[in-house]
């Protein structure tokens, strides 16, 4: 009992001299929401759209697996992005598929449709948190942007590759998420997303995203060439390449079913 008490006493010294973590200001949240919804809105109008992609898993002695899948999306107005993604190479992927619905303040609903079993999974929402097909990338990562499913907070101007950004902290508000909170790099010149720090729940630093070679399409659209996931507890990366991207394809809602993700391909 003692020994508890003694305890006890050292982290309350502890807790009056080390000063509590600053509440953001109303003025650094209002202007970190200004700047996410600012990217948001330079983003709307795109319709629906393909890419290819290479995805390069490395573990954490460099050795690489490579593969090859294909995703469309789809723009929702008024709610979350639509998407479909489908693997294609190596043979024991092939014909895997995963499609998701995101939401702004519903939970996304996500399936995953595995063709050794020959049926379609339900992502349940406590799940999302876990990895994408062993990917450094989490089922959550997938989803697209939505502004209000976080709030925000302004941290400071910085410059990274030579762009003047805001940096700005992401604060998830639906529930699951595996995330305490991202600190996003967004460049000044176009809203474009550099580089997110994600912090797990207990506030460690899990993992850096680095997004590089834009693009621009249709005179409007920014694009990226390559994510680059890198785990900081395991030591692992992701690379997504992306490659032949097309807008106004004609992609209805038809093609976004859960009742189609096995005829996929």
């Amino acid at each position: 009992m003692k020994r508890v008490l003694q305890t006890t006493a050292l982290l309350a010294s502890l807790a009056w001299v080390m000063p509590a973590q600053a509440e953001a200001t109303p003025e650094a949240k209002a202007k970190g929401r200004e700047i996410a919804e600012e990217a948001e809105r330079r983003d709307r109008g795109w319709g629906d759209s393909s890419a290819d992609l290479e995805m390069v898993l490395t573990n954490k002695r460099g050795k690489e697996s490579v593969r090859k899948l294909t995703i469309k999306s789809l723009e929702v107005e008024s709610d979350g992005d639509k998407s479909l993604t489908v693997f294609q190479e190596p043979r024991d992927v092939n014909g895997t598929a995963f499609l998701s619905f995101s939401h702004s303040l519903e939970p996304d609903q996500q399936w995953l449709y595995l063709p050794a079993l020959k049926r379609v999974k339900r992502i349940a929402s406590a799940n999302k948190s876990g990895p994408f097909l062993g990917s450094e990338f989490a089922f959550e990562d997938l989803s697209s942007f939505e502004v209000d499913k976080y709030e925000y907070e302004f941290l400071r101007d910085d410059n990274i590759d030579g762009e003047d950004v805001y940096v700005v902290k992401y604060i998830p508000q639906y529930k699951h998420s595996g995330y305490k909170y991202q600190e996003a790099w967004i460049d000044k010149a176009h809203y474009r997303v550099q580089k997110v720090d994600f912090y797990d729940r207990k506030g460690s630093h899990l993992k850096t995203l680095r997004v590089t070679n834009y693009q621009q399409y249709l005179d409007k659209y920014w694009r990226a060439d390559q994510f680059m996931v890198s785990n900081h507890l395991t030591g692992k990366k992701t690379a997504l390449k992306w490659h032949n991207y097309q807008f106004g394809t004609g992609l209805s809602e038809k093609e976004f079913n859960k009742n189609s993700l096995k005829r996929a391909r």
